[in-house]
């Protein structure tokens, strides 16, 4: 990956340098409006899209939107400018940042976006963005595949929540999500809340990659190391900790919400931090390190309280920070040594100091020591904690989670640096270049100052974010290194010693859970299970419905349009009474018997033109019905219509052998029974109930003094719906001309 000698870097050129000026100045400009937020303001603008749907292109920033804001840009524009040196002289790196650049934008809109339906765009283009960047590497198998699960498994939760926000939406009267919130009565109390609530829940666990959801993340690791530095600290992932924040003051403080979020949250926390410390692989274990954040954001959005809310804020920054960070670090060793095999590293500091340094304070941070911004994040986590409904459950994950967490950030940041090496690495290891280490630098410092000075986040990020988060104004811990000897404290000494102790006895610890793995269930090989049974149905319903035989497709359509229809009618309560019809003359009884005759040569004929032939004997009998009821230019519209089709199929036929000599169709003559008798009930289903005349008193009142005609129907057909006959005409001349092409082509038997 490295440039070619002599060569310009990627960086000083426009894929290279123009990413990085639009993250930074977009950061600057959100940036510009934390003095705003922190004052209690909330910015929001609304352009109308769909005015008849109430959809608009609207935004919103308050505290919660802005950190990620902030997040997304900042640490975006870090990344952009570490891949330049990381991907320098890739034959694909302006698609990268491509790429890169268009997930950021997305991730923006979907932390910003006001209105449900805007949010939802922006969320499926994060989910397909990350496919891109996922699937970078496009030759490698393991990338394509690790991709394309990315995709079905959030895609699938994005169709769970779309359908989630079209019911919230109905439901509310409103997409607009500060609307929602600011409804008199809570939507807990609505009929729909449970349905919406596992909607919106299935969306938010796919997306942030909660247990049982969560094997696609550490797959994603296939992707390059800037992309795992981007999508697992402050993006993608986290889109769905932000969708679960956004809703809390809609769908949180009931039980339903507290206890689903405290089980699945705090398992996830604590099974993602066994499997870190089991891995080799220093960005597998990163990857791990990603899920226990993520469950544990979720565990503390159960609250109801603004103390463990303060928590959930802060560790999302805090996580940020050192995620990224750390990425890059990892990142850095794989570029210059060729390896990220934690086995194999070792003695690092030597021949890359910049990074061991940057290492150093980025591990200290995450292992939650002071007086890095990690410590605080932690203590505020165990305050929270105590306050939440099942104590003594949230505090056990947490601890445990936290243990393990600063076991894996010794065995990522210090045994690469300051162990001895475990053998031979790849490459001779040396510093990376600087646009590589500015990104781990920048955030190592920031984790120390925001430690020493945590008031730079808490007033413009973290309180306003807790009041956006609960909707009102709540109690906001104080961001602080020392707030004496508490229980917190104690439980912060308890994971310092039983870190060091699992660090000591990881080696062992690791070899004990990979006997354990290799007899537990395998999700990643579930999944592969699961897609080879979706594609032995598809092809058992493809040799069923895929006949071939146009015959075939017509039954099954019909028949599903049948069954489709019963079942609503059903549910409908079916016909509330029968419909009393007029005393029936002569001429109706020669139309009824016309269309009896037709349809009888139709179903028992064996020649194909005789068929069409009854086929047109019918479609003559619907004509003179429009005539009997004063509708003349409908029935020579119809007979026209019927005259061609029979003239046309009739030239065809003579190519076509005969119908096979089964005499009476029986299942075809009893799914058109069914398909008549279905449309004659929805028709006296529709013609029993009162009609919405609006149109129609429009048409009779606009067709001469607008249109300057009297038939009211060609002047609907002619001047009002102009442009549906102009395509309706077009679609008639197109198939004529197919017709002709394929009646011109037909060779002669004589040739044949």
């Amino acid at each position: 990956m490295a440039g070619t000698p002599g060569r310009r870097s990627d960086l000083y050129t426009l894929s290279g340098a123009l990413p990085v000026l639009i993250a930074a100045a977009l950061f600057a400009w959100f940036l510009g409006m934390a003095p705003a937020v922190a004052g209690g303001e909330v910015l929001r603008w609304a352009i109308p899209w769909v005015p008849s749907l109430d959809i608009s292109v609207s935004f919103l920033i308050d505290g919660l939107s802005l950190s990620f804001a902030l997040l997304i840009t900042g640490i975006g524009a870090l990344v952009l400018l570490y891949s330049a040196a990381y991907l320098d002289g890739h034959e694909h790196f302006s698609r990268f940042t491509l790429y890169l650049t268009l997930f950021m934008l997305s991730m923006l809109g979907l932390v910003v976006a006001d209105n449900m339906i805007t949010l939802f765009v922006f969320w499926e283009l994060t989910t397909i963005t990350s496919y891109l960047l996922i699937g970078f590497s496009h030759a490698a198998p393991d990338s394509r595949r690790s991709a394309l699960q990315a995709l079905l498994v959030t895609a699938a939760g994005g169709l769970a929540l779309l359908a989630g926000m079209i019911l919230l939406g109905v439901a509310a009267g409103s997409f607009e999500l500060s609307e929602i919130r600011a409804m008199d009565e809570p939507f807990t109390e609505h009929a729909m809340y449970l349905p919406v609530l596992i909607l919106f829940l299935l969306g938010a666990f796919t997306k942030s990659a909660q247990f049982p959801f969560h094997f696609w993340l550490p797959n994603a690791m296939a992707a390059p190391t800037p992309v795992s530095a981007y999508l697992h600290s402050a993006t993608m992932v986290k889109g769905g900790v932000y969708l679960l924040a956004r809703m809390h003051p809609t769908l949180g403080a009931t039980d339903v919400w507290t206890w689903t979020l405290i089980l699945f949250g705090g398992f996830t926390a604590v099974f993602a931090m066994v499997m870190a410390v089991r891995q080799t692989d220093l960005k597998q274990a990163l990857a791990y390190t990603t899920l226990m954040a993520l469950g544990t954001l979720t565990l503390f959005l159960a609250a109801p309280v603004g103390y463990a809310i303060t928590g959930m804020m802060t560790f999302l920054i805090v996580h940020s920070l050192y995620k990224a960070g750390m990425f890059l670090v990892v990142g850095i060793i794989d570029h210059e040594t060729g390896t990220r095999d934690a086995r194999l590293l070792g003695g690092l500091a030597r021949a890359m100091p910049a990074t061991t340094l940057a290492a150093a304070l980025i591990g200290l941070s995450m292992a939650g020591l002071p007086p890095f911004v990690g410590f605080i994040g932690k203590e505020i986590l165990y305050a929270g904690g105590l306050e939440m409904p099942g104590a003594m459950l949230v505090l056990g994950a947490a601890l445990t989670a936290n243990i393990l967490l600063f076991a894996t950030a010794g065995i990522v940041a210090f045994k690469p640096f300051w162990r001895p090496a475990g053998g031979e690495l790849p490459k001779s290891p040396h510093e990376g270049p600087w646009p590589m280490l500015a990104g781990p630098l920048i955030l190592a410092a920031l984790g120390l100052g925001f430690g020493l000075m945590p008031v730079f986040i808490a007033e413009p990020l973290v309180a306003p974010g807790v009041e956006a988060v609960l909707g009102r104004e709540g109690t906001v811990a104080e961001l602080t290194l020392w707030h004496g000897v508490n229980l917190p404290l104690i439980l912060s000494l308890v994971t310092f010693a039983g870190g060091l102790l699992v660090y000591l006895a990881h080696q062992r610890i690791r070899a004990m859970l990979a006997a354990a793995e290799a007899r537990a269930l395998d999700f990643d090989a579930g999944w592969d299970r699961f897609l080879d049974g979706l594609k032995a149905v598809a092809g058992w319903q493809t040799r069923i419905l895929q006949s071939g035989y146009l015959t075939s497709y017509l039954m099954w359509i019909f028949a599903t349009m049948s069954v489709t229809l019963l079942v609503t009618i059903g549910l409908r309560g079916g016909i509330d009474r029968v419909p009393v019809f007029p005393m029936l003359d002569v001429t109706h009884w020669i139309v009824i018997a016309l269309v009896i005759a037709g349809s009888a040569v139709a179903v028992f004929s064996i020649s194909r033109i005789a068929a069409i032939a009854g086929l047109g004997v019918v479609g003559i009998a619907v004509a003179l019905i429009f005539v009997l009821y004063g509708a003349p230019d409908v029935a020579i519209t119809q007979l026209l219509v019927e005259m061609l089709i029979v003239v046309l199929f009739a030239v065809a036929a003579l190519h076509l052998p005969l119908l096979p000599r089964e005499g009476f169709r029986k299942l075809h003559a009893l799914v058109a029974v069914v398909v008549g008798g279905l449309t004659t009930a929805l028709l006296m289903m529709a013609s029993d109930g009162p009609i919405d005349r609006r149109l129609t008193d429009y048409f009779e009142i606009a067709s001469w003094p607008e249109a300057f005609g009297r038939n009211i129907v060609n002047v609907i057909l002619v001047d009002f719906r102009a442009l549906d006959t102009f395509g309706e005409i077009a679609v008639v001349v197109i198939a004529a001309l197919g017709a002709y092409a394929l009646l011109k082509g037909a060779p002669d038997k004589e040739e044949s």
